[in-house]
């Protein structure tokens, strides 16, 4: 399947989480290549518009070749966590029908030696989402100290043998800088003493520099209380999760403000006293046998939904 036909994980499941209106306001906060985004616009009205935007800016420019034409679309280059900026900017904050969140890296990133996401292809050692900004891994792991770069593989990675990987990039680092993905693979490789079945040693290791590099758990902490203001009540918040930490923040924040405050069980409260601000829907979705079987990076996918009440809301009743 090449990039083109490319379709994004739990496509259907996404677009019914977000239960449609045809002339809503909808944010697609993750565009990627463009398939969420395309997906929403053909199932909307004249009246419907869509404000999508992206960290990469190759991801900005691929889909601006492909769906710039729509006037319906609003396509900008931006972090997620400056989904409130942009809305307050447009007046559309408090009046989104739908957000969606694709969080992690993309297929077309990984499969794009240059970018350095990924193990399997040689190429510079970059990982950085937006490459016009911050720290690449490779400068990072050249100044960074044993005990810093053990930790991020530690909490990032949950890799086992963070110590032991650690010291051994401080080792290799000081007889030349690790410049390339096939050079840090290797000194992974070689550190890990046993193997995980049917898992790359480099594999968790990569993925914690990925979203050490780029902040990934933060922006989620900072744009999922955004993502609730920005909401009209009736509002849907759908996230897709690849990683067992961004699962589970989001998770957390959505139950917490699904529970709202905590009040002693004999009171008789009701439910709209509790002052939650959003209400679950549905538990949480993974991708089905067949999807999986298309598609292998769909295997760790999961999608929380949630739908905003009016408690709090500026427009409410």
């Amino acid at each position: 399947m090449n990039e083109l036909e490319h379709v994004p994980v739990l496509l259907e499941e996404a677009l019914q989480a977000l239960k449609l209106r045809e002339n809503g306001i909808y944010v697609d906060a993750t565009c990627g290549r463009g398939g969420h985004t395309r997906a929403i616009l053909e199932r909307l009205g004249s009246q419907g518009r869509v404000l999508a935007f992206d960290r990469d800016p190759d991801a900005v420019t691929t889909v601006r070749q492909r769906l710039a034409t729509d006037p319906r679309l609003d396509l900008q280059h931006a972090p997620f966590s400056q989904l409130q900026s942009l809305l307050v900017a447009r007046g559309l904050h408090g009046h989104v029908h739908g957000i969606l969140f694709d969080l992690g890296v993309s297929s077309p990133q990984l499969d794009a030696p240059q970018r350095g996401f990924s193990f399997r292809h040689d190429g510079p050692l970059d990982m950085r989402m937006d490459p016009t900004v911050g720290t690449s891994a490779a400068q990072w792991l050249d100044s960074a100290a044993e005990a810093e770069i053990a930790s991020v593989l530690h909490e990032y990675g949950e890799e086992r043998y963070a110590r032991r990987i650690a010291r051994a990039v401080v080792r290799a680092r000081a007889e030349s800088p690790i410049v390339t993905t096939r050079r840090l693979a290797e000194v992974i490789a070689r550190a890990v003493p046993t193997r995980e079945r049917s898992k790359d040693p480099a594999t968790r290791s990569f993925q914690a520099i990925r979203i050490f590099i780029n902040r990934e758990l933060d922006e989620l902490r900072q744009v999922l209380p955004q993502a609730v203001a920005a909401l009209a009540p009736g509002g849907r918040l759908a996230v897709i999760s690849f990683h067992s930490l961004e699962d589970r923040l989001t998770k957390h924040f959505l139950r917490t403000e699904a529970k709202g405050i905590e009040l002693p069980l004999e009171l008789p409260v009701r439910a709209h006293e509790t002052h939650a601000r959003l209400r679950l829907v549905g538990k949480a979705t993974r991708a089905g046998d067949e999807e999986t079987r298309r598609n292998p990076r769909a295997r760790s996918a999961v999608l929380r939904v949630a739908e905003r009440t009016a408690e709090g809301h500026a427009n409410a009743v």
